[in-house]
């Protein structure tokens, strides 16, 4: 499944990524996330996509794409970008 996400991931629109991924982890069985049209990512937008990777473990995992610099820099300051995969 792919979720494309654009605009901002923060405080207010993670909680409905949140609930919305929580309806397919079940039955998905690879998650990518297609970050070209994501502006700004804060640590609750990465809390839901940390969340997801928790979730998609022992399945297909999930999948980081085209991320922009702004948005690749705050996986890479965190750390993420050594436990998420991109492409």
């Amino acid at each position: 499944m792919t979720v494309a996400l654009e605009g901002r991931l923060d405080t207010t629109t993670s909680p409905e990524l949140d609930a919305f991924l929580k309806k397919y982890y079940s039955v998905v069985h690879k998650l990518i996330f297609e970050l070209k049209d994501l502006d700004y990512l804060s640590s609750a937008g990465l809390r839901v996509i940390l969340k997801a990777q928790k979730a998609m473990e022992g399945k297909g995992g999930i999948v980081i794409r085209n991320a922009n610099r702004l948005v690749r820099t705050v996986f890479s300051v965190t750390g993420f970008d050594d436990v998420l995969h991109f492409e």
